[in-house]
């Protein structure tokens, strides 16, 4: 997102933050409310396209969510989205992106609330890896011909009992309403905005053995060091790569030996 449809996104972003803060806010309800407001507003073109419109009064816009929405979904939900129609956006679809992403992120709130948001973006890299891995498995989460429920079936069989109960509903939600995008794009920004709830970058390491736990302080640090910021690494093993390592911190990559080349590489980019 660019322009104003970014400053309304980071503006939505902290009216849900002050609502989960509240004890009295239920941030998985505000999660399936305002995933159902998002199939909503993709399903009807139109109406999208109003609420977006620049040349009506952002009062009359929220009057109108507020007789759509009003007994539908809890008033905290009706407010948090009368809110967003007030603002600019710089195009229609970005509403309704702007809406998934906050209601993937009161999906994470409640793991942070439960201590188990680390559990969740480990479980949704290594699904993300599965899935990478397993043509089939991707064909039959992708075939546009089966329903919803078929998908939500399978991953139920998959995942139910051996992933964190926030994982299995994010990568449902996901896989029965893609909106265009690919699936493991998909996974790739759920983990990002996961990260993103501790202010954590994510840094994708892949060595050719599986790393020891000095190790991945050791490059947990020395990426900390390099960024600025505490680094949360998805790590994956291949062993083509034998006696080296390769690290992906968004578009950049370093290359080279665990135990020799580290310090060196982040030297270097520092430089």
């Amino acid at each position: 997102m660019n322009g104003a449809s970014r400053e309304a996104l980071t503006a939505a972003r902290e009216r849900l933050d002050a609502l989960t803060d509240s004890t009295s806010a239920s941030a998985a309800r505000l999660a399936d409310e305002l995933a159902a407001v998002t199939a909503l507003l993709h399903r009807e073109v139109g109406l999208r396209r109003v609420l977006t419109d620049p040349a009506q009064p952002g009062e009359a816009k929220a009057t109108l969510v507020q007789r759509l929405l009003g007994g539908q979904v809890g008033g905290q939900t009706v407010d948090l989205v009368s809110g967003m129609v007030r603002a600019r956006w710089s195009q229609p679809r970005d509403l309704v992106d702007a809406l998934e992403e906050l209601a993937n992120l009161a999906d994470l709130t409640t793991a942070e609330r439960s201590g188990t948001l680390d559990n969740v973006e480990d479980e949704l890299f290594r699904f993300g890896r599965i899935v990478s891995s397993n043509t089939e498995l991707r064909a039959a989460l992708a075939d546009r011909a089966a329903s919803a429920s078929a998908k939500s079936e399978l991953l139920r069989r998959l995942l139910g009992g051996r992933v964190d109960a926030i994982t299995e509903r994010l990568v449902t939600r996901l896989v029965t309403a893609p909106r265009g995008r690919s699936l493991e794009a998909g996974l790739e920004s759920l983990s990002k905005l996961a990260a993103d709830r501790r202010n954590r970058m994510v840094a994708v390491v892949t060595s050719a053995v599986p790393l020891s736990d000095t190790q991945k302080r050791r490059l947990g640090a020395a990426l900390a060091k390099l960024y600025g910021r505490q680094m949360h690494l998805n790590l994956d093993v291949d062993p083509e790569l034998i006696g080296g390592i390769r690290v992906q911190v968004g578009d950049e990559i370093i290359n080279g030996s665990l135990a020799d080349r580290l310090d060196d590489a982040a030297r270097r980019m520092a430089s």
